[in-house]
């Protein structure tokens, strides 16, 4: 009988979690606490894009308009992010589900979204930041720790899950 290679989660997982962390960014921070949106910091940004004060009319429903953006980029990432799994992984798909290896990437891909987004949007362009004010460097610099930590974990949990093999022909579900 031929040995079948695992299925690699890396990919599908990391995209996943970009996608599913730029919703828990978007959801919890922009629109439960409220505690920015994507151009709340544009009166001291670093590119010149015009200010949306969020606290007027005018200035909330721009930004609401760019928050969609943002929820559609992460919408786009999690189709995606599925779509690739669907197609490396035809049976066995509750294995996959339940495995370590799924939600280490999972985790590493939120954790990236994380550096990058807090990298590029905090601290390089300078349009938002985690929680503006007189403490918002050490609300940025938790969000990138965090997401340090988050790829860590991530990256501990995936090399400590089993890989995913598909089973032997006519073995298990498909479905």
């Amino acid at each position: 009988m031929a040995q079948s290679t695992p299925t690699s989660l890396r990919l599908p997982g990391i995209v996943l979690g970009v996608g599913l962390g730029g919703f828990v960014d978007g959801i919890l921070l922009h629109q439960l606490l409220q505690w920015h949106h994507m151009l709340t910091s544009t009166n001291h940004d670093r590119i010149g894009v015009r200010y949306y004060d969020p606290h007027t009319v005018s200035g909330l429903r721009m930004n609401t308009v760019w928050d969609g953006v943002f929820h559609t980029v992460c919408w786009i990432a999690v189709l995606t992010g599925l779509a690739i799994l669907y197609s490396r992984v035809t049976a066995g798909r509750r294995q996959v589900w339940t495995s370590r290896a799924l939600w280490g990437w999972i985790l590493v891909g939120w954790g990236l979204f994380n550096l990058v987004e807090g990298v590029l949007d905090h601290q390089i362009l300078g349009i938002h930041h985690v929680r503006g004010g007189p403490h918002q460097m050490g609300w940025d610099i938790g969000f990138l720790v965090l997401g340090g930590l988050l790829v860590a974990g991530g990256r501990l949990l995936a090399r400590g899950g089993r890989p995913v093999e598909p089973p032997a022909t006519g073995a298990g579900r498909t479905a």
